[in-house]
């Protein structure tokens, strides 16, 4: 009987492993053993980093449409076919890539994904590539392959080439917030606001998030051993600057993230996060439990109850009472980890908590103020008030809670410019937080600001195009001040205002253009001459912004015409001859957008030289910009074959 079954085996089969050496089928049990172990691995990665979330679960899920086939291999009872092998030795080096690459997108850097994320996705297709000529001649009949598990590699193979042609779409708000918050632009509280949203973006908020972030850099650096020296230093200042909105301090650059000195002696600073304030991020001394089951730092949560908030600031759930329990459990537990640990909490100056204390009582009175029948009454109100809610979050709060936002607005038209300008400037600064900015477009705000932004001094009126881009981060506001003909003036403002007017303007139309209604009412303004001038402007180091803007003007259709003129197409075309790599890249998705809806213009580069240009891309520029380069080449050969 056994000679019988033996006669079954594949004749193909053994004729193809009628040359292997002994013990070589071990070897590809092992192989294919590695490849389902590297699947079931990358499968319980988890959640993946925000920018890479979404390409990280289909790479995942494109491995895991191997395994069928692996597993078929795995039940062979013959050798499989030389050419097979090879294939599945090419696949391992694929898979081995992909995990390493999606380690990376799970607990890599957040800021190094987020800077660097066309390299990241070149790694992508990198691997796309791999695992595609790994798969393509694999020799599925004389491996006797079912026909349902063959259609299923097939398909995937597909997919692959599908995601290698694809022009990734970039995140175009996080693209210009990181240009911005990386400029030598002097630091405003638009650059505040615009951190914030990074850090919310970035999910870089928590103690916890900031001290993994830090590790993740110094491991980057390490591994990196002195290499891309600027981009390492981009990462270094953007995580420092997320580190001052946070509050935490970290004089030595990189060292352990310490929230603060009384961690100093702490040989390590794996806190409990239990440990934790959930408002203050720091290690709670007078720990309370309210009536959601939550527990506080006593000051932390009394401040946020004094600020009239009645919910949890942890899970949202209002609160059926007021009252706070101390948790002495959670305290004594505290008490021994600090003890263990040489730390020795912090006691609070109590000349900060005076001046708070004199704060909050002086922010009452001073809204009081701004309804004065005394103009200079008035106008030491809102100066103090201006000042007041610049640098401390609380005070925003307060000077909300106590009617300080309709109270401001209603100031902004009133006859003085001193009292317009710092009004419009408190109102920006109020702005920042997240509900402030419904309440003041609610209070009418809007078409006063767009009013001062039409006739106000220099400064009200650069101050101004930044509360609307405070304001205009909100999807509801940017149609708000569309509608409101706000964006005409900060199109007169790109072209006729000072270096920092023409920067703030850009930065808010920016925002307002990524709305789609907000395109054509920009393109009517008549933005594209003057943005135009401040691409060519090489005093402004405004060229990746402004082009990020034409950008989205293009995929309108408006757009196409107003924007495809020669002299346009010839900047972009210089751009990508002698421009920075990054002009590069936003030039050429720039001429790609608008070849795509209009083909003479791609004629008009040609005319220009763009081709050798367009060529020398494709071979040393970034990542994304080859990918540009690539996407061009089927427009260019069009127009030449025309």
């Amino acid at each position: 009987m056994g000679d019988v079954e033996g006669e079954k085996t594949n004749p193909a089969a053994m004729a193809a492993g009628a040359g292997r050496e002994e013990g070589e089928e071990h070897d590809v049990a092992d192989l294919v053993g590695e490849l389902l172990e590297i699947i079931d691995s990358v499968g319980s990665f988890g959640e993946y980093r925000r920018t890479q979330r979404k390409e990280s679960f289909n790479l995942v899920r494109r491995m895991k449409l191997v395994a069928p086939l692996l597993e078929e291999l795995q039940d062979l009872e013959y050798p499989i076919p030389d050419a097979a092998y090879a294939r599945l030795c090419g696949l391992l080096k694929a898979f081995s890539a992909a995990r390493k690459l999606l380690r990376c997108c799970h607990d890599g850097s957040k800021i190094y994904l987020a800077l660097e994320s066309e390299a990241v996705m070149g790694r992508f297709h990198m691997v796309y590539d791999r695992m595609n000529q790994a798969l393509e001649g694999m020799p599925y009949d004389a491996l006797v392959i079912s026909d349902e598990v063959k259609e299923q590699v097939e398909l995937m193979s597909l997919q692959l080439r599908r995601a290698k042609r694809r022009i990734d779409t970039q995140d175009m708000e996080l693209a210009m917030d990181l240009m911005v918050v990386l400029s030598k632009r002097d630091d405003r509280n638009a650059d505040g606001a615009i951190l914030e949203r990074l850090a919310k973006k970035l999910e870089l908020q928590t103690l916890p998030d900031l001290r993994a972030e830090t590790m993740a850099i110094k491991k980057l650096i390490k591994e990196r051993c002195g290499a891309n020296a600027d981009s390492t230093q981009q990462i270094m200042d953007l995580l420092n600057k997320f580190k001052r909105v946070a509050g935490v301090e970290d004089s030595k650059g990189l060292s352990d993230v310490t929230l603060p000195k009384y961690l100093e002696k702490c040989p390590s600073l794996m806190i409990p996060n239990d440990f934790l304030c959930p408002v203050s991020l720091e290690i709670m001394s007078d720990p309370v439990i309210v009536a959601t089951g939550q527990t506080y730092e006593r000051r932390s949560i009394q401040k946020w109850l004094d600020a009239g908030h009645r919910n949890c600031p942890k899970t949202r759930q209002t609160l059926a009472h007021l009252s706070l329990a101390p948790n002495y459990a959670l305290r004594n537990l505290i008490m021994q980890w600090c003890e263990k640990n040489q730390v020795e909490l912090l006691k609070r100056d109590a000349d900060q908590d005076s001046d708070h204390l004199e704060q909050k009582e002086e922010i009452p009175s001073l809204v009081r103020d701004l309804s004065s029948i005394h103009l200079d009454v008035q106008r030491k109100a809102v100066k103090k008030i201006r000042m007041l809610s610049k640098e401390n979050p609380d005070n925003r709060i307060l000077i909300a809670k106590h009617g300080g936002i309709p109270a401001l607005v209603g100031l902004i038209p009133y006859p003085d410019s001193k009292i317009q300008e710092h009004t419009v400037t408190a109102l920006l600064n109020l702005s920042i937080d997240e509900r402030n900015k419904r309440i003041i477009a609610k209070e009418g705000a809007i078409p006063a600001i767009i009013e001062i932004l039409k006739s106000g001094t220099v400064e009200a009126k650069e101050n101004s195009a930044t509360a609307l881009f405070s304001l205009s981060m909100l999807e509801e506001n940017k149609v708000m001040i569309g509608n409101m003909n706000g964006i005409p003036p900060l199109v007169d403002l790109l072209r006729d205002g000072t270096i920092r007017g023409k920067k703030d303007a850009a930065t808010a139309l920016f925002n307002l253009v990524l709305n789609y209604g907000n395109k054509a009412r920009a393109i009517d303004a008549g933005i594209v001459a003057p943005l135009l001038n401040v691409l060519c402007d090489k005093n402004l180091g405004m060229v990746d912004e402004a082009l990020s803007i034409f950008l989205l003007l293009a995929s309108h259709p408006d757009g196409h015409t107003a924007i495809g003129q020669l002299p346009f197409i010839e900047t972009v075309v210089q751009l990508i001859k002698e421009g920075t790599p990054k002009n590069k890249e936003c030039a050429l998705s720039v001429l790609l957008e608008l070849g795509t809806h209009n083909s003479s213009l791609v004629s008009a580069a040609l005319r220009l030289g763009v081709y050798e240009h367009v060529c020398e891309v494709e071979k040393s520029g970034t990542n994304r910009a080859k990918r540009k380069a690539k996407s061009l080449f089927p427009l260019i050969n069009k127009c030449k074959e025309g």
